[in-house]
């Protein structure tokens, strides 16, 4: 199956095209596509991927469902475009961003800048039906986005793994703490972040860990 995802990633994931599971999900992302709206725009399912090379990435910030309100995904978790109201789980990571670091807010909530420096901004699930949260989970994202994680943390050394939330932390229950950093919190949005995500600090210990390894930090 000829996917269209950066060259790098298509190779680390080779195994994953011929699966039955990766067919019967193509055809079910094809058809809901061509049924009624689904976020991100077609072209954009990959750009977390696409953005940040296999083996440029140096973090990955794990999220759930892209959003599922009109203009808002763009394919990087908890990302938007320039222009776009900042949804609150982002406000919040850039709260605790200013408190960690003193890094003032950005201006917009676009963080293709974080992808650039190799983070991997990735959903479990790539797809949604608008305004439907949830709608596309079960039917083969998280085994392929499982696949994508597992290839990192086991032919990677010294990544950072941020998983914000219990089912981020789930899904990275495998990676190999001695080998990669694992950060994890609560979730960010409005209903957890006040149980522990605010003071979390994982920006600065993201770098620390980084640093540690004389990689370069990530300017946040």
């Amino acid at each position: 199956m000829d996917v269209k995802i950066e060259q790098s990633w298509k190779q680390a994931l080779a195994s994953e095209w011929d699966k039955p599971y990766f067919g019967a999900l193509t055809s079910f992302v094809r058809d809901a596509y061509g049924r009624g709206v689904v976020y991100p725009p077609a072209g954009k399912i990959f750009a977390a991927f696409d953005a940040c090379p296999f083996d440029k990435v140096k973090v990955v910030i794990l999220g759930q469902d892209p959003y599922h309100g009109a203009g808002q995904a763009n394919g990087l978790s908890f990302s938007v475009n320039p222009g776009v109201e900042i949804p609150r789980s982002l406000r919040n990571i850039y709260a605790e961003l200013q408190t960690d670091l003193g890094t003032a807010p950005p201006p917009s909530g676009d963080l293709s800048r974080w992808a650039a420096q190799g983070v991997l901004l990735l959903n479990a699930t790539l797809t949604v039906q608008a305004g439907m949260a949830g709608s596309h989970q079960g039917h083969g994202w998280e085994e392929f986005t499982d696949a994508a994680i597992r290839a990192l943390a086991d032919t990677r050394e010294g990544l950072v793994f941020i998983l914000w939330g219990a089912y981020a932390q789930r899904k990275g229950a495998f990676i190999d703490r001695s080998r990669h950093c694992v950060i994890a919190s609560p979730h960010p949005s409005p209903l957890s972040a006040s149980r522990g995500f605010f003071g979390s600090r994982p920006f600065s210990r993201a770098n620390q860990y980084l640093t540690s390894l004389g990689k370069d930090p990530i300017e946040w």
